[in-house]
């Protein structure tokens, strides 16, 4: 059994990793990346605080039965995982339609200007 390792990166100069950083397009991509990392946090870290609040002090609300023995608290608690995999669906397609064509401008300049 063989492994391949990818071809190493090209050598670059750290004046040029500073130059790109302090670019234009890094600062978009930068501002790309934060408008949607930082609100997804926040909602994300909002609505899981919101299960732990309610599952501590809405004892009653919480253990409400909707179908059978399945109560409030555990359809929030699959929600969880449901919010946490649509969370990542959506950063995926944010990546490839905002991210990526950016960070590909950022790659292109900073191996191109060797």
């Amino acid at each position: 059994m063989t492994t391949e390792t990818p071809d190493a990166p090209p050598e670059v100069d750290g004046d040029k990793y500073l130059e790109v950083q302090q670019s234009e397009d890094f600062m978009r991509l930068r501002k790309a990346l934060r408008s949607f990392v930082f609100p997804m946090t926040i909602a994300f870290l909002i609505w899981y605080t919101l299960y732990v609040v309610l599952s501590a002090y809405a004892r009653d609300f919480m253990s409400t039965k909707v179908i059978g023995n399945i109560n409030i608290a555990l359809i929030f608690g699959l929600l969880q995982f449901v919010s946490t995999f649509v969370i990542a669906w959506l950063y995926e397609r944010h990546a490839s339609r905002n991210l990526e064509p950016l960070a590909a401008q950022v790659k292109a300049r900073l191996e191109g200007d060797q």
